[in-house]
């Protein structure tokens, strides 16, 4: 039996609508693995591969380099056995006819993330999915829920999942009180109770690993599992530089060598990227935030905290890019944990290495 699958332009978060093609990995007659990058594409957000979800042969390049399409368009045609090219020809006729875009008005972008007035401030959450033992995603310094757009959909296919801004973040309130990271870790367990969550799993990037460690030791009766993503607080080295770097940068040319740390493949910092940062930077109370809570992570290249005691006392995962330029994949060795080091990712490990990072976060959530 054939098979003719379509290849169609993925939704990488909430705000996406098109994406331009860049290049294509793979080229008509390559055989083609699920899981396998077939070509590059980039949005105002972020450049990233579409992955095959599916095996065959590609018969079919459909989107042109250099084309912008919408969400859900029609990209390639990917066969598993034989069909004449009449039959794809047929294939792609009759998806094009039938294919409508994705509409401009917010309706038809579906869920939104809330606001509201939460433990004394206004914060930002976004929440996707229903069921089970919610998981509450916390993003790293400088970050916003949008770090998880390649993993909040693909989590939440399972149970009710929730991202938010930290405060001096996204779109919540900037201003912090102590600016240290107990503050941060009574912000989430204030948004937990502000949703009458009794326990969560909790998982956490860099600065939103040592949040959530912070939070575990705080209330542990309230955390379920720890799920640790190139975290802070598990080990004494941090790349202090880029800390300082980040804070000070006022303009592109001082923000792109920092940014270009966070990601072992530079081309994945666009100049979108880099522009929506300046914009965040710039807003009133930002730069203070920011200083308050760099000097509460680290004093020059030396962490602050150390919550490896918390481990042990939770199932956790720990999962780390072997070329992390910010805090070293070797803090993952020792821990009462599982853990995934992926060789070829940096720090945003969960954006460059989504695939491999959602299969894990659900494989240990499901036992937990």
């Amino acid at each position: 039996m054939s098979q003719i699958h379509t290849l169609t332009m993925p939704k990488w978060g909430l705000s996406m609508t098109e994406g331009r093609v860049d290049t294509w990995l793979k080229q008509e007659g390559d055989e083609i693995n699920k899981g396998d990058e077939v070509l590059d594409v980039e949005t105002d957000k972020i450049s990233s591969s579409v992955e095959a979800p599916f095996s065959g042969v590609l018969r079919r390049q459909v989107a042109k380099p250099d084309e912008t399409l919408p969400v859900g368009a029609l990209l390639a045609v990917v066969v598993e056995g034989e069909a004449e090219e009449a039959e794809i020809d047929a294939v792609v006729q009759r998806f094009q006819a039938e294919f409508v875009a994705e509409g401009g008005t917010d309706q038809a972008q579906g869920p939104a993330p809330q606001k509201g007035e939460v433990g004394g401030r206004l914060l930002r959450w976004f929440e996707l999915g229903e069921g089970g033992t919610p998981l509450v995603l916390v993003h790293g310094f400088g970050g916003d829920l949008n770090n998880w757009l390649f993993n909040h959909p693909a989590l939440a296919a399972e149970r009710r999942v929730i991202a938010l801004d930290l405060p001096g973040h996204g779109e919540s309130a900037k201003a912090l009180q102590r600016g240290d990271l107990d503050e941060l870790s009574e912000t989430v367990l204030a948004l937990l109770d502000h949703l009458d969550i009794a326990k969560a799993h909790l998982a956490g990037h860099s600065m939103g690993g040592a949040v959530s460690l912070n939070v575990a030791r705080l209330a542990p009766q309230r955390v379920a599992s720890l799920s640790l993503i190139a975290s802070a607080g598990l080990g004494a080295a941090i790349n202090g530089q880029y800390l300082q770097g980040f804070v000070a940068a006022a303009n592109r040319n001082a923000l792109k060598p920092q940014m270009v740390q966070l990601f072992a493949e530079p081309a994945l910092v666009t100049r979108q990227l880099l522009e929506d940062m300046l914009k965040f930077k710039r807003l009133e109370g930002v730069d203070d935030a920011l200083r308050q809570l760099a000097s509460a992570i680290a004093d020059g290249d030396r962490q602050r905290h150390d919550l490896r005691g918390v481990l042990g006392q939770h199932p956790a995962l720990v999962v780390w890019g072997g070329k992390d330029a910010i805090i070293p994949a070797s803090h993952a060795e020792g821990l009462e944990a599982e853990v995934l080091v992926l060789p070829e990712a940096g720090h945003m490990v969960q954006m460059e290495a989504a695939e491999q990072v959602n299969q894990q976060l659900l494989a240990f959530l499901r036992k937990h």
